[in-house]
């Protein structure tokens, strides 16, 4: 990581001759080297497994912490949304995403809640956040002001680089975060909403192009289960 660390690096070094114009430029070409190996990553990624731990801070009650972890499934789709699914351990509860459907199933409260991922509005948080490995270089550069934050270790010691990025169009959040590893894959996400509360999806012990069953993703509904209008 540090060999490839240093190379995008470099590229500061045209800062000292050019001025500001060539630190614009640096940063811009430090940028699509970073983009790009987002996009070979995402091409080449055809399933995940992961564990996933999810933090969230509600600004509105004074900085309230809430971190919740589970095991993740992921599966690319070509010209549609991933297949996604996430069982959280406490609360226990599961959220999955499948052929352009949503459920979320709360057993503790036998009910759930489904619906078209077009109009799911935020309501699965970390599949959201999941969305970043599921963007072109195009699609990042055409939806988001991208900014280089520099080289940054996440959690376990891991050595990525930082991007900010922050959506062209109205959106439900503010800004995102993301932090990439060495391969272009993106494995902290940190997304900032209008009211400051603020998400952050952490993955480890990451598993790619791994067998995964389609059925993997089709959540069981328990007999009695109320749905609830999403």
């Amino acid at each position: 990581m540090r060999n490839h660390i240093k190379a995008v690096f470099s590229v500061f070094a045209l800062c000292v001759v050019f001025g500001l114009s060539g630190a614009t430029n640096a940063s811009g070409q430090v940028i699509d080297t970073i983009l790009k190996r987002m996009d070979d990553h995402n091409k080449g990624l055809s399933s995940l497994r992961a564990n996933v731990t999810m933090t969230k801070v509600n600004a509105q009650l004074g900085n309230v912490v809430d971190t919740t972890e589970g095991a993740l499934i992921y599966a690319p789709r070509r010209n549609s949304d991933p297949n996604i699914r996430i069982d959280w351990k406490r609360p226990e509860e599961t959220f999955a995403v499948a052929n352009g459907t949503y459920i979320i199933l709360r057993p503790r409260l036998n009910q759930y809640i489904t619906g078209n991922t077009k109009d799911a509005k935020g309501k699965g948080t970390a599949g959201g956040a999941l969305a970043f490995m599921n963007m072109s270089r195009k699609e990042l550069r055409e939806n988001y002001t991208v900014e280089y934050l520099g080289e940054a270790k996440v959690k376990g010691g891991v050595d990525t680089w930082h991007l900010r990025m922050t959506p062209k169009k109205p959106s439900t959040y503010t800004l995102a975060e993301v932090w990439v590893d060495v391969n272009g894959m993106p494995i902290q996400t940190k997304v900032t909403e209008k009211n400051n509360d603020s998400t952050t999806v952490y993955l480890s012990g990451i598993q790619k192009n791994v067998r995964i069953e389609a059925a993997s993703f089709k959540v069981t509904i328990p007999r009695g289960a109320k749905e609830v209008k999403g």
